[in-house]
């Protein structure tokens, strides 16, 4: 038996133990426990003392963690080694964070200085638009801004702008995704050409969604303003010469490498539309939290490691207990779509059936993941929380200093954070109820993670805890986190669909999809 054979079945072992107890038990049984088990790391306060292991499960998780090489596995990834091994590539979002200065390789090649003079372009780009000194082809200065991108293009710019955003901004800043016509249609109505830049981010530049969106968009502005509408186009592309062709202007070509992911990548010129919406130093405040988050996670020693712990607990929940579901909830409506790009990040990176070496996965890997805002949560899926048939673990988040409105309402907030992590731990036993429809099993676990205020610094660090935890779960299992071939089949079937449904030559096809197929032609 290898090392890891040994340390997985150590896993399963302690699992098994904590299917005995109750995590309530453990703090009686565990004097240190709540300090032992609650960390700081940039500007977060992490609260796992309600979890089901126990503080000697807890030092079975971590031999797991040395048995499977993670810290061998992240100096190669701060190093820029291939850690991609399909496509080939490191994956090196850290870099684009990085204070300027830093000596960041991919593959051996210094990518620092590269990162910087995108940034310089950035920041000009930014001050220039905020200023009126770029203005639009009529000279009117730009009040709006639509970005189109899709997946990595898209979660992340909008969750950023959802938690930062001001309340009157300057620049509005509207999104469109989905190749649904209807959701470009509700982001231009209103807006007025002449004021409207449009920001169309695509690694490859021939996203079938993303294109089919950015040319309605370029046509919608050639409608008012004729070809000079193209002085509104705006692109985020590692591919120059394509986003060139399509009209955007050199000058307003804005590049990113191809060892930033998509889902990593609001770090690099994917996260332009914010730093116009927000501006610059905001942006560069998010950067600066996102570096203090890399910094911890690159120094700090296993047992003390906020991503390393979060994994940790995770894992333990997953394959320990069996647990396939996460909810994740935020108390805190300016961070309502966290759940949504968690979504991506965690299931996209780690919903892998195949190691990196494409041997079966031997354990199964990503959770899925689910949630909203809380308090609305509460209102909806807290009831299969609470007595549901199957225990699925929390991670509630949670903000001290409330950005705007009554302080009164966020205390509020926080009491029902704080209380409901209380009532899926502690339950409440039948013998105190009527009935049994009032009892609540308990026994279920959660993580609680403070921040001091949402501020640019610590959701930058809140978002590289979490790309970092998903990392670390990626080497525990043995699978590739930065690839993504599971989206690549369904694309590539409905372009031949698509081609079928304008006039094509019919395809070979099961009789299901067939039918569908004739009936959406008759």
């Amino acid at each position: 038996m290898t090392n890891r054979d040994a340390a997985w079945a150590a896993l399963n072992k302690a699992a098994s133990a904590a299917r005995e107890r109750r995590i309530q038990g453990l703090f009686a049984a565990e004097p240190d426990r709540l300090a032992r088990l609650g960390l700081n790391a940039a500007g977060l306060e992490i609260d796992l003392s309600k979890q089901p292991w126990s503080l000697a499960d807890v030092e079975v998780m971590l031999g797991l963690a040395r048995a499977c090489d993670v810290e061998d596995a992240r100096a190669r990834l701060f190093a820029g080694e291939v850690v991609n091994a399909s496509e080939g590539r490191p994956a090196l979002h850290m870099a684009l964070r990085a204070p300027d200065g830093a000596d960041f390789r991919a593959d051996g090649q210094p990518v620092s200085r590269e990162v910087e003079s995108t940034r310089s372009a950035m920041r000009d780009f930014c001050e220039a638009v905020r200023s009126g000194a770029k203005a639009g082809a009529t000279g009117k200065p730009f009040r709006a801004l639509v970005h189109i991108g899709i997946g990595g293009s898209d979660l992340g710019p909008r969750l950023i702008w959802e938690a930062l955003k001001p309340l009157a901004p300057t620049i509005e800043l509207r999104f469109v995704a989905n190749v649904d016509p209807a959701e470009l249609a509700q982001a231009l109505t209103g807006l007025d050409p002449d004021e409207t830049m449009v920001v169309t981010v695509s690694k490859t530049f021939t996203t079938q969604e993303t294109l089919t969106n950015a040319e309605a968009a370029r046509a919608w502005l050639r409608a008012s303003l004729g070809e000079a509408g193209d002085a509104h186009l705006v692109a985020v592309s590692a591919a120059p010469d394509k986003a060139q062709a399509f009209g955007v202007p050199a000058d307003q070509v804005f590049g990113f490498w191809d060892w930033v992911g998509g889902r990593y990548s609001i770090w690099s010129a994917v996260g332009l539309s914010c730093a116009v919406g927000l501006g610059y130093d905001v942006f560069a405040r998010l950067l600066s939290g996102g570096h203090a988050m890399d910094e911890h996670f690159r120094t700090a020693p296993l047992a003390d490691n906020a991503p390393v712990r979060l994994a940790l607990a995770h894992v333990f929940n997953r394959n320990g207990l069996g647990r396939p579901i996460r909810a994740v909830v935020p108390y805190a409506q300016r961070l309502r779509l966290f759940a949504a790009f968690l979504q991506q990040l965690e299931m996209e990176s780690n919903g892998k059936r195949v190691t990196a070496s494409g041997a079966p996965a031997p354990h199964p890997t990503a959770a899925s993941v689910f949630g909203d805002a809380g308090t609305n949560g509460q209102h909806a899926f807290f009831q299969l929380l609470h007595q549901g048939t199957d225990v699925i673990p929390v991670d509630i988040l949670a903000v001290r200093e409330g950005s705007e409105g009554d302080p009164a309402a966020q205390t509020k907030l926080l009491a029902n954070a704080i209380a409901q992590a209380e009532a899926l731990m502690v339950g409440r036993p039948a013998a105190e109820t009527p009935d049994a429809q009032r009892a609540f099993p308990g026994d279920r676990p959660s993580s609680f993670i403070l921040m001091e205020r949402l501020d640019p610094e610590t959701f930058g660090a809140l978002i590289a805890l979490y790309e970092h935890k998903v990392f670390v779960e990626g080497v525990l299992w043995g699978i590739n986190s930065f690839d993504q071939w599971g989206v690549e089949l369904g694309k590539a079937l409905a372009a031949q669909v698509l081609a079928e449904l304008e006039g094509g030559p019919a395809g070979a096809h099961d009789p299901s999809t067939a039918a569908l197929i004739a009936r959406l032609k008759s």
